[in-house]
């Protein structure tokens, strides 16, 4: 099992920026992919970006442009940036973390909320 623990959330006003964390710790695997979701009240769970362990970047739509997705290898720990922030970004954050070895497994965090007010 992997545990993710996230922090960073908060209230915000538009234009204002956070810094999402999360650290994986437990059964982590040196080949796997850490990524960003979120998903607003009413809306599906959409990824914004996600970063393998060779540092191979992807961006979703809502991550494009104002998002920055990072990690720490050795802290086992995924970043993301958040800058310039709209009040449609509100959401729940959600980090996974997918080992790829010895097959693909996924595991997610509580999530941690972001508003930004107007």
């Amino acid at each position: 099992q992997v545990q993710l623990v996230e922090s960073g959330g908060g209230l915000v006003q538009a234009g204002g920026s956070l810094r999402l964390s999360c650290t994986a710790s437990g059964s982590t695997v040196s080949i796997n992919v850490m990524g960003w979701y979120r998903q607003g009240a009413g809306n599906q769970r959409e990824l914004v970006a996600r970063v393998t362990s060779s540092g191979f970047i992807f961006y979703g739509d809502s991550g494009k442009g104002r998002f920055t997705i990072s990690r720490d290898n050795a802290k086992n720990t995924l970043y993301l940036q958040m800058n310039s922030l709209k009040p449609e970004d509100t959401a729940m954050y959600y980090c996974k973390y997918q080992a790829l070895v010895p097959r693909a497994t996924d595991y997610w965090g509580q999530g941690t909320q972001v508003t930004v007010s107007s």
